[in-house]
C-alpha cells in the first residue's frame, strides 16, 4: 500500500470519474493507495475539505494558507491553530515562500509574515508543517531556522531545488516529497536529488490535479497516479516496489502521527 502524501481532493478534474469524487478516490484505492493527505490552500475552502473527508478514514486533512494566495489575507497564527485542532487535521499548511512570480521585493513581506505565523501555530499544536519553496532558497531555510521550525518538523513538498537546501531541511528535521516531475525528461537534478534522500526520510505525492507524471503528463493529474513515481522511484533507487511502498508509507505515518493507518 501506499500514500499520496500531498493531494487537493477538492480540487480534482472529475470529468472522467462522471463528476463522482468517490470514483476518484477508488481508483486511487484500486492502484493501491491508502492513504490522503488533502491539503488546504486558502482557509475559505476549510470547510468543504472537512465535507470530503467526513466519512472516509482513509483522508487527513491540513490547514494552511498557500504562499501566493496571502496577497488577499496573511492568516492569523490564533486562526490556524483554533481550525489545527479540528477533527482529521493532521498539519499545517501548505505554507512557504514563492518569489517566482514576484517582481523584486513586492509581497515578500507578506508571504514571509504568513510563513512565520504557520510556524507559530505548528510549534503551538504540536502538528508538522508543509512546505512549499521556489525561487526563495535561503529566506525559506532562514525562517525555518528564526522560527524552530525543527520543533514541529515537516516536509518539504514537491521537492525542486538543489541537495544544498535538501541536506538544510533534513538537518532541521524535515522529510523530502518528490513528484511526479521525477518522472520529466528534463528533471536530471532532482533525479540525483531523489536517489539522495535516506530512505527513512522520503515522502511520495501526486500534488493532483497539477503536475501528472509521465505517462500523462500535459493531463490532470489525480491521486490514483502516486502509483507512477513509486514505480518511477524504486527503478531510479534500485529497489522494489514493494521497499518504496513500505518505506514512504511508515515515514508517512511516522511524520503526521495524527493520521491513522487503514485497519
Amino acid at each position: 500500500m501506499i500514500v499520496d502524501s500531498h493531494c487537493h481532493l477538492d480540487r480534482l478534474d472529475l470529468t472522467a470519474h462522471d463528476g463522482d469524487l468517490s470514483k476518484a478516490l477508488l481508483a486511487a484505492r484500486d492502484n493501491g493507495v491508502s492513504h490522503f493527505l488533502s491539503v488546504c490552500v486558502e482557509l475559505s475552502e476549510f470547510p468543504e475539505l472537512e465535507r470530503i473527508a467526513s466519512g472516509h478514514p482513509d483522508i487527513s486533512l491540513s490547514v494552511g494558507v498557500h504562499p501566493n494566495d496571502t496577497e488577499m489575507k496573511v492568516p492569523e497564527t490564533e486562526e490556524l491553530v483554533k481550525l489545527a485542532l479540528q477533527d482529521k487535521v493532521v498539519a499545517i499548511g501548505e505554507t512557504g515562500l514563492d518569489y517566482y512570480r514576484l517582481e523584486g521585493d513586492e509581497g515578500r513581506g507578506d508571504q514571509q509574515e504568513s510563513f512565520k505565523r504557520h510556524i507559530r501555530a505548528a510549534v503551538e499544536v504540536n502538528k508538522p508543517l508543509i512546505i512549499h519553496t521556489r525561487h526563495a532558497r535561503n529566506d525559506t531555510i532562514d525562517i525555518m531556522r528564526e522560527e524552530n521550525a525543527d520543533k514541529c518538523r515537516g516536509v518539504m513538498h514537491c521537492f525542486t531545488e538543489d541537495w544544498d537546501m535538501a541536506e538544510k531541511a533534513l538537518e532541521l528535521g524535515f522529510y523530502i516529497s518528490i513528484s511526479g516531475i521525477v518522472t520529466f525528461k528534463n528533471a536530471g537534478d532532482l533525479r540525483d536529488i531523489a536517489k539522495r534522500v535516506p530512505m527513512d526520510r522520503l515522502l511520495i505525492e501526486t500534488d493532483s490535479p497539477y503536475l501528472a507524471p509521465m505517462p500523462h503528463r500535459g493531463k490532470t493529474n489525480e491521486p490514483a497516479y502516486v502509483r507512477y513515481v513509486a514505480d518511477y522511484m524504486a527503478e531510479l533507487r534500485g529497489v522494489t516496489y514493494e521497499e518504496i511502498a513500505k518505506a514512504t508509507t511508515d515515514n508517512f505515518f511516522t511524520l503526521f502521527s495524527d493520521a491513522r493507518p487503514a485497519i
